[in-house]
Protein backbone atom coordinates (compact mmCIF):
# COMPACT_ATOMS: atom_id res chain seq x y z
CA UNK A 1 0.00 0.00 0.00
CA UNK A 2 1.14 3.49 -0.51
CA UNK A 3 2.83 5.60 1.72
CA UNK A 4 0.06 8.50 0.93
CA UNK A 5 -3.17 6.41 0.80
CA UNK A 6 -5.80 7.93 2.71
CA UNK A 7 -6.78 6.71 6.29
CA UNK A 8 -10.07 6.58 7.82
CA UNK A 9 -10.60 7.74 11.76
CA UNK A 10 -11.03 4.19 12.84
CA UNK A 11 -9.14 1.34 14.66
CA UNK A 12 -9.11 -2.35 14.34
CA UNK A 13 -8.68 -5.30 16.13
CA UNK A 14 -8.48 -8.93 15.50
CA UNK A 15 -10.40 -11.11 17.46
CA UNK A 16 -10.22 -15.03 16.31
CA UNK A 17 -9.90 -14.60 12.34
CA UNK A 18 -12.25 -11.67 12.38
CA UNK A 19 -10.82 -8.32 11.61
CA UNK A 20 -13.22 -5.79 13.63
CA UNK A 21 -12.91 -2.09 12.24
CA UNK A 22 -14.11 0.27 14.98
CA UNK A 23 -15.27 3.70 13.70
CA UNK A 24 -16.54 6.60 15.47
CA UNK A 25 -16.29 10.69 16.08
CA UNK A 26 -13.25 11.97 18.85
CA UNK A 27 -13.58 10.75 22.03
CA UNK A 28 -16.31 8.40 21.41
CA UNK A 29 -14.68 5.07 23.22
CA UNK A 30 -12.97 3.55 20.10
CA UNK A 31 -9.69 2.45 21.90
CA UNK A 32 -11.42 1.92 25.11
CA UNK A 33 -14.10 -0.84 23.24
CA UNK A 34 -10.93 -2.48 21.29
CA UNK A 35 -8.75 -2.29 24.26
CA UNK A 36 -12.04 -4.26 26.29
CA UNK A 37 -12.98 -6.65 23.45
CA UNK A 38 -8.87 -7.60 23.02
CA UNK A 39 -8.85 -8.69 26.66
CA UNK A 40 -12.12 -10.20 26.59
CA UNK A 41 -11.35 -12.45 23.93
CA UNK A 42 -7.77 -13.39 25.20
CA UNK A 43 -9.47 -14.31 28.93
CA UNK A 44 -12.00 -16.79 26.91
CA UNK A 45 -8.46 -18.51 25.20
CA UNK A 46 -9.22 -16.48 22.04
CA UNK A 47 -6.58 -14.90 19.87
CA UNK A 48 -7.14 -11.06 20.17
CA UNK A 49 -4.24 -8.29 19.12
CA UNK A 50 -4.62 -4.74 18.21
CA UNK A 51 -4.13 -3.64 13.81
CA UNK A 52 -4.31 -0.61 14.00
CA UNK A 53 -5.54 2.70 16.92
CA UNK A 54 -7.32 5.78 15.90
CA UNK A 55 -6.18 5.87 12.22
CA UNK A 56 -6.42 3.07 9.50
CA UNK A 57 -6.00 2.29 6.15
CA UNK A 58 -8.41 0.68 4.04
CA UNK A 59 -7.98 -1.38 0.68
CA UNK A 60 -10.17 -3.69 -1.50
CA UNK A 61 -8.20 -6.58 -2.18
CA UNK A 62 -9.53 -10.33 -4.01
CA UNK A 63 -12.77 -8.47 -2.86
CA UNK A 64 -12.44 -8.51 0.69
CA UNK A 65 -11.54 -5.83 2.88
CA UNK A 66 -8.23 -5.66 4.20
CA UNK A 67 -7.10 -3.27 7.20
CA UNK A 68 -3.87 -1.70 8.19
CA UNK A 69 -1.84 0.65 10.24
CA UNK A 70 -0.31 3.63 9.02
CA UNK A 71 3.61 2.64 9.43
CA UNK A 72 4.13 5.60 11.80
CA UNK A 73 1.38 4.06 13.99
CA UNK A 74 1.57 0.29 14.13
CA UNK A 75 2.30 -0.94 17.33
CA UNK A 76 0.59 2.11 19.32
CA UNK A 77 -2.59 2.75 20.80
CA UNK A 78 -3.51 5.54 23.02
CA UNK A 79 -4.21 4.87 26.55
CA UNK A 80 -5.97 7.30 28.57
CA UNK A 81 -3.69 8.98 31.54
CA UNK A 82 -0.98 7.27 29.68
CA UNK A 83 -0.67 8.25 26.70
CA UNK A 84 0.70 6.34 23.92
CA UNK A 85 1.48 2.42 24.78
CA UNK A 86 2.97 -0.23 22.96
CA UNK A 87 0.53 -3.20 22.13
CA UNK A 88 1.17 -6.54 20.45
CA UNK A 89 -0.15 -6.04 17.15
CA UNK A 90 -1.00 -7.82 13.78
CA UNK A 91 0.05 -5.61 10.11
CA UNK A 92 -3.53 -6.65 8.47
CA UNK A 93 -6.56 -8.01 8.80
CA UNK A 94 -9.50 -9.18 7.14
CA UNK A 95 -12.16 -6.72 8.23
CA UNK A 96 -15.37 -9.15 8.86
CA UNK A 97 -17.62 -6.12 10.89
CA UNK A 98 -17.65 -2.80 10.93
CA UNK A 99 -18.49 -1.14 14.27
CA UNK A 100 -20.13 2.04 14.56
CA UNK A 101 -19.87 4.39 17.65
CA UNK A 102 -23.43 6.12 17.66
CA UNK A 103 -25.57 8.02 20.36
CA UNK A 104 -26.91 5.45 22.54
CA UNK A 105 -29.93 7.29 22.42
CA UNK A 106 -30.53 7.44 18.83
CA UNK A 107 -29.60 3.62 18.38
CA UNK A 108 -32.68 1.55 17.74
CA UNK A 109 -33.79 -1.41 19.27
CA UNK A 110 -34.65 -3.15 16.17
CA UNK A 111 -32.79 -1.65 13.48
CA UNK A 112 -33.65 -1.76 9.61
CA UNK A 113 -31.66 -4.44 7.50
CA UNK A 114 -29.78 -1.45 5.44
CA UNK A 115 -28.19 -0.68 8.86
CA UNK A 116 -26.97 -3.61 9.26
CA UNK A 117 -24.21 -3.90 6.22
CA UNK A 118 -22.18 -1.09 4.59
CA UNK A 119 -19.41 -0.85 1.68
CA UNK A 120 -16.21 0.20 2.09
CA UNK A 121 -13.79 0.66 -0.82
CA UNK A 122 -16.74 -1.25 -2.79
CA UNK A 123 -16.40 -3.95 -0.65
CA UNK A 124 -19.78 -4.87 1.47
CA UNK A 125 -19.10 -4.96 5.04
CA UNK A 126 -21.37 -6.54 7.56
CA UNK A 127 -22.18 -3.29 10.42
CA UNK A 128 -23.04 -3.22 14.06
CA UNK A 129 -23.94 -0.31 15.51
CA UNK A 130 -22.99 0.14 19.22
CA UNK A 131 -23.85 2.60 22.07
CA UNK A 132 -20.69 5.26 22.43
CA UNK A 133 -18.83 5.84 25.45
CA UNK A 134 -20.55 2.14 26.59
CA UNK A 135 -17.61 -0.06 26.34
CA UNK A 136 -19.50 -2.92 28.03
CA UNK A 137 -22.32 -2.90 26.44
CA UNK A 138 -20.91 -2.18 22.69
CA UNK A 139 -18.70 -5.11 23.30
CA UNK A 140 -21.53 -7.58 23.97
CA UNK A 141 -23.10 -6.05 20.49
CA UNK A 142 -19.89 -6.89 18.88
CA UNK A 143 -19.70 -10.27 20.49
CA UNK A 144 -22.97 -10.87 19.92
CA UNK A 145 -22.35 -9.61 15.85
CA UNK A 146 -19.70 -11.87 15.75
CA UNK A 147 -21.31 -15.06 17.29
CA UNK A 148 -23.91 -14.27 14.50
CA UNK A 149 -21.81 -14.10 11.56
CA UNK A 150 -20.26 -17.10 12.52
CA UNK A 151 -23.08 -19.03 13.32
CA UNK A 152 -25.73 -18.39 10.39
CA UNK A 153 -23.88 -17.33 7.98
CA UNK A 154 -21.42 -19.64 6.45
CA UNK A 155 -19.39 -19.23 3.58
CA UNK A 156 -21.49 -19.29 0.36
CA UNK A 157 -24.87 -19.51 2.22
CA UNK A 158 -27.51 -17.38 0.58
CA UNK A 159 -29.88 -15.18 2.37
CA UNK A 160 -32.60 -14.27 -0.20
CA UNK A 161 -34.47 -12.34 2.11
CA UNK A 162 -31.83 -10.00 2.38
CA UNK A 163 -31.48 -7.04 0.63
CA UNK A 164 -27.97 -7.39 -2.00
CA UNK A 165 -25.87 -5.30 -0.20
CA UNK A 166 -26.46 -6.91 3.12
CA UNK A 167 -26.75 -10.23 1.17
CA UNK A 168 -23.77 -9.63 -0.20
CA UNK A 169 -21.83 -8.81 3.30
CA UNK A 170 -23.32 -11.42 4.81
CA UNK A 171 -23.29 -13.81 2.53
CA UNK A 172 -19.97 -13.22 0.58
CA UNK A 173 -17.76 -13.93 3.71
CA UNK A 174 -15.02 -16.54 3.76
Amino acid sequence: MAATQPTVHAGCVVLGDAGVLVRGPSQSGKTTLQALLVDRARTAGRFAVFVSDDRTLLAAHGGRLIARAPARLAGLREAAGRGIVAVAHVDAAVVRLVVDLVDGETLPRMPEEALLATRLAGVPVPRQPVPARSALVAALLVESALSVLGAMWPAGHEAASMSPDAREAFGGRR
